[in-house]
């Protein structure tokens, strides 16, 4: 009787690993066919986006890195389009000392009009095209299409709890927590939001997210 129970929970624990394996294998195909496609696509919109800021008087240049926190905690550098000012972090600095932008940033980790934001930019966001130059992170296999959000460093402190349950999969260029009101939540239900998505992550809620983003792209919903 013990032999057979043995043999039956083995075969449950197989079983649990051939479908992770070839949930594995499936998401990174699906990655990097989106992001050779998303390369390609990049390249002209790169040039649009260079003659926008051009047009304003704005030569520099038109993409922007900075650190984010991968799966395990693994720091890598994000590519975006850069959607704001060049100074940008000592700008931040400075609106910080001015309580009412820093206690909307201490319960967002956004600024809902963010003063930093280029004419330009707003557009870029709006239209998320901002996000475009990720799917070079997505091609390394920093990132993947359908993720959580890679978070900041220094945001490490505040995800509390939720952060050894975020960092369990890549960072997306979309989302749970993009599709279901992205600006328009907390920072607190975003972290509930990511913390579900890790937990319960499969092939059919990928591809339930995939498909929403469309709707939420094109309608322009959250994009701040």
């Amino acid at each position: 009787m013990d032999g057979v129970s043995i043999t039956s929970v083995d075969s449950v624990e197989d079983d649990i690993i051939k479908k992770q394996y070839m949930y594995q294998f499936i998401k990174r195909t699906f990655d990097i066919l989106c992001s050779v496609i998303g390369i390609i696509l990049l390249i002209p919109v790169a040039v649009i986006v260079k003659i926008m800021y051009m047009l304003k008087g704005d030569f520099h240049s038109i993409f922007y890195t900075q650190q984010r926190i991968g799966k395990n905690g693994k720091l890598f550098k994000l590519f975006k389009f850069r959607t704001m000012v060049p100074n940008a972090d000592e700008v931040l600095k400075e609106l910080l000392k001015d309580p009412k932008y820093k206690e909307e940033y201490q319960l967002n980790k956004k600024l809902k009009n963010d003063p930093r934001i280029t004419k330009a930019g707003k557009f870029i966001r709006k239209s998320s095209i901002d996000e475009m130059p990720q799917f070079i992170n997505v091609l390394f296999g920093q990132m993947t299409m359908i993720g959580n959000r890679p978070y900041l460093p220094k945001e490490k402190k505040d995800m509390g709890k939720y952060y050894k349950t975020i960092i369990k999969t890549k960072p997306g260029i979309t989302g749970y927590w993009q599709v279901s009101g992205r600006s328009d939540i907390s920072f607190r239900k975003r972290l509930e939001l990511e913390s579900y998505y890790s937990n319960h992550r499969s092939l059919k809620l990928d591809a339930e997210i995939f498909i929403k983003t469309f709707s939420v792209v094109l309608g322009e919903k959250g994009a701040k």
